[in-house]
């Protein structure tokens, strides 16, 4: 059964392509590289003694999506991963991200409604619900007004397949909403390799312990948290490739409830950015330099998942720890410095 990744050699989509690959499925990837490396094809291959097919295409451009899905007819299913993801670029740059990531998302939607019958999994995220009310986040949480262009996009992507969803029985969906990704495959042989300057986290800290960068800006000490720092619910990439492939598995089979789900992907623990940079002291030996600096715009307080839906429901749960995933992170850091 072949599965399109796009965005497939980007930090969650090549692992992702490592979890439907071990599981039997024929994956081609679409991406375009903007924030990734071809390289990654032999990371891949390294992992799961197998090279999927890939494309290099831009996904704004309309008419090469329509050539792509023309070629593939016998694409079962998307894991729509391909988008702008940097919170802070959003909101000097918000153009760019509406067009990126909403316009890609219609285009490819288009193609499916043409299909007999179509699977769908859509790289949402919890900045949809802002900052809530309350802590741990359900799926139940109120969407409230975006804190960035970025949040926007994924809202807007959500309303837009729900939308698609009830007009067109055809198609199954479900959104993922994930909390924040970190760490590389065991292997080491694919992880987390922004081009410039980091816009997540750990790899800024495993950046600046390794020295390429000199210290690492901590966003606010003036939150109201323990510590004064934001909390986040960082969640290992390779639980989170495995919840991808769990929910495509979900609709394939028909075991969906409706056509269009939503569940929230985490370990449902929050960890401020001192616990986080205290992990990565822990695992290398090694002291962070590290100062505070004045709060980032679009940042909220606090981000944590309640996952019992996803839990009981997909039957996946996050297994490995902020200190484990943190190992990994590191270990990746120093393979690609050597």
């Amino acid at each position: 059964m072949k599965v399109l990744v796009t965005g497939g050699l980007g930090f969650i989509g090549s692992h992702t392509v490592v979890e439907l690959q071990n599981k039997g499925f024929d994956v081609v990837i679409i991406d375009d590289c903007s924030n990734s490396d071809e390289n990654v094809l032999e990371g891949i291959q390294a992992i799961t003694g197998k090279k999927p097919l890939y494309e290099k295409l831009d996904l704004k451009e309309k008419h090469k999506v329509e050539d792509f899905f023309q070629r593939h007819q016998d694409v079962a299913g998307v894991i729509h991963f391909a988008a702008s993801k940097a919170v802070g670029e959003s909101v000097e740059k918000p153009l760019l991200y509406y067009e990126n990531n909403i316009g890609t998302l219609v285009y490819i939607l288009k193609e499916l409604c043409r299909k007999t019958k179509a699977s769908f999994i859509f790289s949402s995220s919890c900045t949809v619900y802002g900052q809530a009310d309350k802590m741990p986040i359900t799926e139940d949480a109120p969407i409230k007004v975006a804190e960035s262009p970025y949040g926007n996009t994924k809202q807007m992507g959500e309303e837009i397949i729900s939308d698609t969803c009830k007009v067109t029985p055809s198609l199954n969906a479900i959104a993922l909403r994930y909390f924040n990704p970190m760490g590389a495959h065991p292997s080491g042989e694919i992880g987390e390799l922004p081009k410039g300057v980091p816009q997540n986290l750990v790899p800024f800290i495993t950046q600046t312990g390794i020295g390429l960068r000199k210290e690492l800006s901590v966003f606010g000490d003036d939150y109201p948290t323990p510590d004064g720092t934001c909390i986040r619910d960082y969640i290992y990439v390779v639980d989170l490739a495995k919840a991808h492939v769990v929910a495509l598995e979900r609709l394939l089979n028909g075991k969906n409830e409706s056509n269009y789900e939503v569940f929230n992907v985490g370990t449902g623990t929050g960890s401020s950015v001192l616990e986080a940079i205290q992990s990565f002291e822990k695992v290398s030996g090694r002291k962070l330099n590290y100062k505070i600096v004045d709060r980032r715009p679009g940042d909220i307080t606090s981000a944590y998942a309640d996952t019992t839906k996803a839990n009981k429901v997909l039957g996946w749960k996050a297994e490995y720890t902020l200190e484990e995933a943190m190992n990994y992170a590191w270990i990746w850091e120093q393979k690609i410095r050597d």
